[in-house]
């Protein structure tokens, strides 16, 4: 799918705004409300927009300690080190890098404690991982969701 100038207006308007009515978009680009719900339409069924969601501020909720880990495994045990890991709770996000077999994953817990217990007990009881680098956020200065364009 060619992506024009106002698919990206959307897109842009959408990723600001995810709740943002087709009334809402519409007056914004000059165009009619079924013109705009056609266009989203066509986004998604295209695969371009994958879904809605709500981005959930951690903190807020309790999840006080951010960490990003590094994980090298043994080739041969990556997807099913990963996909043990994506299905944990505590786990945000879980990605393979370039590298010698590598997961980058993003870990959100409500303690210190209970980073130490998911290191410990639910990381390095894994099998076929073989090096762990962690790091702790202290402040964040940009995070975004969606793809800026």
């Amino acid at each position: 799918m060619k992506i024009d100038a106002t698919d990206q207006k959307i897109l842009e308007l959408l990723t600001e705004n995810g709740r943002m009515s087709y009334v809402d978009i519409a007056k914004e680009l000059g165009l009619s409300r079924v013109a705009i719900r056609e266009r989203i339409h066509q986004l998604k069924e295209a695969g371009v927009i994958e879904k809605f969601s709500v981005v959930i501020n951690s903190d807020k909720v309790g999840k006080k300690v951010s960490a990003f880990f590094e994980v090298d495994c043994e080739p041969t045990s990556l997807v099913k080190v990963a996909e043990t890991l994506a299905e944990n709770p505590k786990v945000a996000s879980c990605y393979q890098m370039t590298g010698p077999s590598t997961l980058h994953m993003h870990v959100l817990v409500e303690d210190f404690d209970q980073l130490e217990y998911f290191i410990n007990e639910e990381l390095y009881a894994l099998q076929g991982i073989t090096r762990v680098e962690s790091h702790i956020l202290l402040r964040r200065f940009k995070s975004r969701t969606g793809l800026k364009l």
